[in-house]
Protein backbone atom coordinates (compact mmCIF):
# COMPACT_ATOMS: atom_id res chain seq x y z
CA UNK A 1 0.00 0.00 0.00
CA UNK A 2 1.13 3.69 -1.10
CA UNK A 3 3.02 5.16 2.29
CA UNK A 4 1.89 8.57 1.04
CA UNK A 5 -0.31 10.27 3.73
CA UNK A 6 -4.32 9.25 3.58
CA UNK A 7 -7.10 11.22 3.78
CA UNK A 8 -8.05 12.95 7.26
CA UNK A 9 -10.54 10.62 8.78
CA UNK A 10 -13.95 11.10 8.69
CA UNK A 11 -16.32 12.95 11.41
CA UNK A 12 -18.06 10.60 13.80
CA UNK A 13 -21.00 9.02 11.55
CA UNK A 14 -24.24 10.34 13.18
CA UNK A 15 -26.63 11.06 10.13
CA UNK A 16 -28.44 7.88 8.98
CA UNK A 17 -27.22 6.51 6.00
CA UNK A 18 -28.50 7.87 2.69
CA UNK A 19 -29.34 5.16 0.57
CA UNK A 20 -30.33 7.05 -2.50
CA UNK A 21 -26.66 6.68 -3.51
CA UNK A 22 -24.28 4.21 -5.14
CA UNK A 23 -20.61 4.49 -5.19
CA UNK A 24 -18.89 2.94 -8.56
CA UNK A 25 -15.28 2.09 -8.77
CA UNK A 26 -13.39 0.57 -11.80
CA UNK A 27 -10.09 -1.11 -11.07
CA UNK A 28 -7.44 -2.67 -13.04
CA UNK A 29 -4.49 -4.58 -11.06
CA UNK A 30 -4.45 -2.52 -7.93
CA UNK A 31 -5.76 -3.99 -5.06
CA UNK A 32 -3.86 -1.44 -2.46
CA UNK A 33 -5.79 1.48 -3.75
CA UNK A 34 -8.90 -0.31 -3.94
CA UNK A 35 -8.77 -1.22 -0.19
CA UNK A 36 -7.93 2.06 0.87
CA UNK A 37 -10.29 3.93 -1.21
CA UNK A 38 -13.20 1.13 0.29
CA UNK A 39 -11.65 2.16 3.82
CA UNK A 40 -12.69 5.83 3.06
CA UNK A 41 -15.91 5.31 1.60
CA UNK A 42 -16.91 3.15 4.57
CA UNK A 43 -16.17 5.61 7.27
CA UNK A 44 -18.32 8.39 5.15
CA UNK A 45 -21.60 9.21 6.95
CA UNK A 46 -23.66 8.63 3.64
CA UNK A 47 -22.68 5.17 4.46
CA UNK A 48 -23.18 4.32 0.48
CA UNK A 49 -23.39 0.29 -1.32
CA UNK A 50 -20.27 0.51 -3.61
CA UNK A 51 -20.40 -1.51 -6.45
CA UNK A 52 -16.41 -2.15 -7.32
CA UNK A 53 -16.05 -3.31 -11.42
CA UNK A 54 -12.64 -5.15 -11.40
CA UNK A 55 -10.41 -5.29 -15.07
CA UNK A 56 -7.52 -7.13 -13.44
CA UNK A 57 -6.16 -9.76 -15.56
CA UNK A 58 -5.83 -12.52 -12.34
CA UNK A 59 -7.55 -12.87 -8.78
CA UNK A 60 -5.42 -10.17 -6.86
CA UNK A 61 -8.22 -7.87 -6.39
CA UNK A 62 -10.83 -10.39 -5.60
CA UNK A 63 -8.06 -11.92 -3.46
CA UNK A 64 -7.97 -8.67 -1.82
CA UNK A 65 -11.30 -8.31 -1.24
CA UNK A 66 -12.38 -10.83 0.75
CA UNK A 67 -12.47 -9.46 3.72
CA UNK A 68 -14.16 -6.10 2.62
CA UNK A 69 -16.88 -3.56 3.88
CA UNK A 70 -20.41 -5.84 3.71
CA UNK A 71 -21.79 -2.95 1.35
CA UNK A 72 -19.23 -3.44 -1.22
CA UNK A 73 -20.03 -5.90 -4.16
CA UNK A 74 -17.55 -6.94 -6.91
CA UNK A 75 -18.26 -7.60 -10.60
CA UNK A 76 -15.40 -9.44 -12.29
CA UNK A 77 -15.16 -7.96 -16.07
CA UNK A 78 -12.65 -10.90 -16.87
CA UNK A 79 -11.30 -8.37 -19.54
CA UNK A 80 -10.63 -4.78 -19.48
CA UNK A 81 -13.58 -2.78 -19.96
CA UNK A 82 -12.25 0.69 -19.31
CA UNK A 83 -14.50 2.91 -18.72
CA UNK A 84 -18.01 1.11 -19.96
CA UNK A 85 -17.03 -0.89 -16.52
CA UNK A 86 -18.73 1.91 -15.20
CA UNK A 87 -21.65 1.00 -17.58
CA UNK A 88 -21.85 -2.23 -15.35
CA UNK A 89 -21.82 -0.55 -12.33
CA UNK A 90 -24.60 1.46 -13.24
CA UNK A 91 -26.42 -1.23 -14.76
CA UNK A 92 -26.47 -3.02 -11.51
CA UNK A 93 -27.19 -0.29 -9.14
CA UNK A 94 -30.41 -0.14 -7.26
CA UNK A 95 -30.39 3.90 -6.41
CA UNK A 96 -31.57 6.02 -8.23
CA UNK A 97 -28.35 8.20 -8.06
CA UNK A 98 -24.86 6.85 -8.47
CA UNK A 99 -21.61 8.68 -7.63
CA UNK A 100 -18.26 7.35 -9.34
CA UNK A 101 -15.26 7.00 -8.03
CA UNK A 102 -12.06 5.30 -9.10
CA UNK A 103 -9.58 3.34 -7.10
CA UNK A 104 -7.46 6.33 -6.07
CA UNK A 105 -10.55 8.32 -5.41
CA UNK A 106 -12.96 8.89 -3.24
CA UNK A 107 -15.98 11.78 -2.08
CA UNK A 108 -15.25 14.71 0.97
CA UNK A 109 -17.72 13.75 4.09
CA UNK A 110 -21.45 15.26 2.80
CA UNK A 111 -20.56 15.22 -0.46
CA UNK A 112 -23.13 12.19 -1.80
CA UNK A 113 -25.64 13.36 0.48
CA UNK A 114 -25.65 16.91 -0.97
CA UNK A 115 -24.87 15.67 -4.40
CA UNK A 116 -28.43 13.22 -4.31
CA UNK A 117 -30.38 16.41 -2.28
CA UNK A 118 -29.21 18.69 -5.50
CA UNK A 119 -30.16 15.69 -7.87
CA UNK A 120 -33.67 15.27 -6.08
CA UNK A 121 -34.66 19.08 -5.78
CA UNK A 122 -33.84 19.47 -9.61
CA UNK A 123 -35.37 16.99 -11.74
CA UNK A 124 -33.77 17.57 -15.13
CA UNK A 125 -30.29 17.54 -13.75
CA UNK A 126 -29.03 14.27 -15.12
CA UNK A 127 -25.13 15.35 -14.17
CA UNK A 128 -23.21 17.67 -11.66
CA UNK A 129 -19.58 17.82 -11.01
CA UNK A 130 -17.94 18.58 -7.99
CA UNK A 131 -14.39 20.39 -7.97
CA UNK A 132 -11.31 17.89 -7.55
CA UNK A 133 -8.98 18.28 -4.70
CA UNK A 134 -5.44 16.38 -5.50
CA UNK A 135 -3.28 15.08 -3.01
CA UNK A 136 -2.61 14.56 0.42
CA UNK A 137 -1.57 18.83 -0.24
CA UNK A 138 -5.24 19.01 -1.52
CA UNK A 139 -4.22 20.84 -4.56
CA UNK A 140 -6.64 22.34 -6.70
CA UNK A 141 -6.89 20.30 -10.15
CA UNK A 142 -6.60 22.75 -12.83
CA UNK A 143 -9.43 21.38 -14.44
CA UNK A 144 -11.40 23.04 -11.88
CA UNK A 145 -11.19 26.28 -12.97
CA UNK A 146 -11.97 25.53 -16.66
CA UNK A 147 -15.23 24.09 -15.59
CA UNK A 148 -15.83 27.17 -13.19
CA UNK A 149 -14.71 29.72 -16.22
CA UNK A 150 -18.03 27.92 -18.58
CA UNK A 151 -19.40 30.16 -20.96
CA UNK A 152 -22.82 28.54 -21.04
CA UNK A 153 -25.67 30.16 -19.77
CA UNK A 154 -27.15 29.57 -16.10
CA UNK A 155 -30.37 27.77 -15.66
CA UNK A 156 -33.32 28.44 -13.82
CA UNK A 157 -33.83 24.83 -13.21
CA UNK A 158 -30.76 23.86 -12.48
CA UNK A 159 -27.59 24.62 -9.95
CA UNK A 160 -24.03 25.80 -10.54
CA UNK A 161 -22.74 26.37 -14.00
CA UNK A 162 -23.56 24.60 -16.95
CA UNK A 163 -20.57 22.49 -18.56
CA UNK A 164 -20.25 19.85 -21.47
CA UNK A 165 -17.36 18.27 -19.47
CA UNK A 166 -16.16 16.58 -16.29
CA UNK A 167 -13.84 14.31 -14.59
CA UNK A 168 -15.16 10.93 -14.64
CA UNK A 169 -13.47 10.61 -11.03
CA UNK A 170 -15.95 13.45 -9.34
CA UNK A 171 -19.25 13.22 -10.83
CA UNK A 172 -22.62 11.95 -9.84
CA UNK A 173 -25.06 11.19 -11.88
CA UNK A 174 -29.17 10.51 -11.89
CA UNK A 175 -29.26 6.85 -13.07
CA UNK A 176 -32.50 6.89 -15.53
CA UNK A 177 -30.51 9.94 -17.54
CA UNK A 178 -26.92 8.01 -17.54
CA UNK A 179 -29.00 4.79 -19.31
CA UNK A 180 -31.14 6.61 -21.48
CA UNK A 181 -28.20 7.85 -23.13
CA UNK A 182 -26.31 5.03 -23.04
CA UNK A 183 -23.34 5.36 -20.76
CA UNK A 184 -19.96 5.63 -22.14
CA UNK A 185 -19.31 5.04 -25.31
CA UNK A 186 -17.57 1.48 -26.34
CA UNK A 187 -15.18 3.01 -29.18
CA UNK A 188 -13.34 5.49 -26.99
CA UNK A 189 -12.76 2.57 -24.14
CA UNK A 190 -11.08 5.23 -21.99
CA UNK A 191 -9.35 8.45 -21.82
CA UNK A 192 -11.36 11.73 -22.40
CA UNK A 193 -14.50 9.65 -22.72
CA UNK A 194 -16.47 12.39 -20.54
CA UNK A 195 -16.91 14.86 -23.25
CA UNK A 196 -18.88 12.66 -25.22
CA UNK A 197 -21.57 11.33 -22.53
CA UNK A 198 -21.78 15.08 -21.77
CA UNK A 199 -23.72 15.79 -24.83
CA UNK A 200 -25.10 12.72 -25.41
CA UNK A 201 -26.71 13.70 -22.14
CA UNK A 202 -27.40 17.04 -23.14
CA UNK A 203 -28.75 16.08 -26.48
CA UNK A 204 -31.62 13.90 -24.04
CA UNK A 205 -32.60 17.31 -22.48
CA UNK A 206 -30.58 16.96 -19.31
CA UNK A 207 -28.80 19.48 -17.89
CA UNK A 208 -24.60 18.97 -16.93
CA UNK A 209 -23.42 21.49 -14.39
CA UNK A 210 -20.59 21.88 -12.06
CA UNK A 211 -21.02 22.33 -8.56
CA UNK A 212 -17.85 23.61 -6.45
CA UNK A 213 -19.37 23.44 -2.80
CA UNK A 214 -19.47 19.48 -3.60
CA UNK A 215 -15.64 18.07 -2.94
CA UNK A 216 -14.15 14.92 -4.50
CA UNK A 217 -10.48 13.81 -3.57
CA UNK A 218 -8.19 12.36 -6.07
CA UNK A 219 -4.80 10.48 -5.33
CA UNK A 220 -3.24 9.73 -8.32
CA UNK A 221 0.16 7.30 -8.53
CA UNK A 222 2.90 9.74 -9.81
CA UNK A 223 3.30 8.76 -13.06
CA UNK A 224 0.40 6.56 -13.19
CA UNK A 225 -1.48 7.74 -16.25
CA UNK A 226 1.36 9.00 -17.81
CA UNK A 227 0.43 6.62 -20.98
CA UNK A 228 -2.86 7.84 -21.86
CA UNK A 229 -1.37 10.72 -23.70
CA UNK A 230 -2.56 9.07 -27.04
CA UNK A 231 -5.41 7.88 -25.54
CA UNK A 232 -6.96 11.33 -24.86
CA UNK A 233 -5.77 12.76 -27.83
CA UNK A 234 -7.52 10.36 -30.01
CA UNK A 235 -10.52 10.22 -28.16
CA UNK A 236 -11.52 13.89 -28.62
CA UNK A 237 -10.93 13.20 -32.11
CA UNK A 238 -13.39 10.51 -32.53
CA UNK A 239 -15.79 12.17 -30.52
CA UNK A 240 -15.94 14.88 -33.02
CA UNK A 241 -16.36 12.72 -36.04
CA UNK A 242 -19.51 10.66 -33.46
CA UNK A 243 -21.61 14.30 -33.04
CA UNK A 244 -19.80 17.30 -34.44
CA UNK A 245 -19.87 18.70 -38.07
CA UNK A 246 -17.81 17.28 -40.41
CA UNK A 247 -16.07 20.46 -41.17
CA UNK A 248 -15.20 20.69 -37.00
CA UNK A 249 -13.67 16.69 -37.35
CA UNK A 250 -11.94 17.38 -40.52
CA UNK A 251 -10.20 20.11 -38.99
CA UNK A 252 -9.22 18.49 -35.78
CA UNK A 253 -8.02 14.87 -37.50
CA UNK A 254 -6.02 17.68 -39.54
CA UNK A 255 -4.36 18.92 -37.25
CA UNK A 256 -3.66 15.68 -35.19
CA UNK A 257 -2.01 14.70 -38.90
CA UNK A 258 0.09 17.78 -38.56
CA UNK A 259 1.13 17.01 -35.09
CA UNK A 260 1.89 13.61 -36.00
CA UNK A 261 4.40 14.39 -39.08
CA UNK A 262 6.24 16.72 -36.73
CA UNK A 263 6.46 14.20 -33.72
CA UNK A 264 4.54 15.79 -31.31
CA UNK A 265 3.80 13.14 -28.39
CA UNK A 266 1.59 10.33 -28.87
CA UNK A 267 0.15 11.97 -32.04
CA UNK A 268 1.67 9.44 -34.26
CA UNK A 269 0.03 6.69 -32.72
CA UNK A 270 -3.51 9.09 -31.79
CA UNK A 271 -3.56 9.11 -35.44
CA UNK A 272 -3.32 5.20 -36.41
CA UNK A 273 -6.10 4.68 -33.79
CA UNK A 274 -8.32 7.25 -34.99
CA UNK A 275 -7.98 5.65 -38.65
CA UNK A 276 -8.88 2.35 -37.90
CA UNK A 277 -11.73 3.45 -35.68
CA UNK A 278 -13.27 5.62 -37.90
CA UNK A 279 -15.11 3.50 -39.99
CA UNK A 280 -17.35 2.39 -36.83
CA UNK A 281 -17.38 5.99 -35.72
CA UNK A 282 -18.88 7.07 -38.87
CA UNK A 283 -21.35 4.25 -39.02
CA UNK A 284 -22.44 5.50 -35.58
CA UNK A 285 -22.35 9.14 -36.00
CA UNK A 286 -25.54 11.40 -34.65
CA UNK A 287 -25.01 14.67 -34.79
CA UNK A 288 -25.80 16.87 -32.13
CA UNK A 289 -29.08 18.56 -32.07
CA UNK A 290 -28.65 22.82 -32.87
CA UNK A 291 -29.03 24.07 -29.17
CA UNK A 292 -26.18 21.27 -28.18
CA UNK A 293 -24.13 22.14 -31.04
CA UNK A 294 -24.53 25.77 -30.58
CA UNK A 295 -23.58 25.42 -27.18
CA UNK A 296 -20.57 22.96 -27.71
CA UNK A 297 -19.44 25.79 -30.32
CA UNK A 298 -19.05 28.03 -27.29
CA UNK A 299 -16.68 25.65 -25.21
CA UNK A 300 -14.50 24.90 -28.85
CA UNK A 301 -10.89 25.95 -28.21
CA UNK A 302 -9.73 28.62 -30.88
CA UNK A 303 -8.12 26.78 -34.14
CA UNK A 304 -4.21 25.91 -33.27
CA UNK A 305 -1.30 24.22 -35.35
CA UNK A 306 -0.95 21.39 -32.89
CA UNK A 307 -2.68 18.70 -32.37
CA UNK A 308 -6.17 18.62 -30.52
CA UNK A 309 -5.96 19.29 -26.89
CA UNK A 310 -8.43 18.72 -23.73
CA UNK A 311 -12.34 18.07 -24.54
CA UNK A 312 -14.89 21.29 -23.93
CA UNK A 313 -15.63 22.00 -20.75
Amino acid sequence: MSSRPGPDPAPARTAAPDGRITVAMITRDRSAAVLRTLGVLAALPERPPVIVVDNSCDDSTLTALRGRPPATRLLRARRNTGALGRNLAVRQARTPYVAFSDDDSWWAPGALRQAADLLQAHPRLGLVAARTLVGPERSEDPFNSVLAASPLPRRPDLPGRPVLGFLGCACVVRREAFLQAGGYHPLLFFGGEETLLAYDLAAGGWGVTYVPSLTAHHHPEPGGRAHRGHQLLRNEVLTLWLRRPLPVALGATARLAAGAATGEPGARRALREVIARLPAALARRRPLPPHVESAARLLDPPARSGPPGKGPR
